[in-house]
């Protein structure tokens, strides 16, 4: 069984080396983008299982970017988990219209992950 693939889409140094910490020790291949523009030079070439968009990213609005990657030839479909630090339903429910499927809060640890990713296999 190949490994599975989490792109990190999120502006903070910090916050993507907690996460990408998480996920490497549970076994993923991860990958890193600070912005929108870096992650679409990205999935030019790699098509993840999971992509974490942070719910504010630089120079863009987050919902319009999850519909944006939702148009992107990937030759599979992500699962996309928007990354939010309140729980505010009314922008969640932008989020998953737009092409997000699940939401996670922040702050999150490896334990919170492998919760979220049990409910993801359980949905699936």
């Amino acid at each position: 069984m190949p490994m599975l693939h989490c792109f990190i889409v999120d502006d903070s140094d910090i916050i993507r080396k907690f996460t990408r910490l998480i996920f490497e020790n549970l076994g993923f291949r991860v990958s890193e983008a600070d912005g929108p523009v870096a992650a679409f030079e990205r999935l030019r070439t790699e098509s993840p299982d999971y992509i974490l968009v942070d719910w504010r990213l630089p120079d863009t609005n987050s919902i319009e970017f999850i519909a944006k990657l939702r148009t992107l030839p990937l030759t599979q479909r992500p699962y996309i988990i928007y990354v939010v630090t309140e729980n505010e339903p009314h922008e969640i429910k932008r989020a998953m219209a737009a092409g997000a499927d699940s939401f996670l809060l922040k702050p999150f640890n490896r334990e919170i992950i492998e919760m979220k990713l049990a409910e993801i296999r359980v949905t699936a």
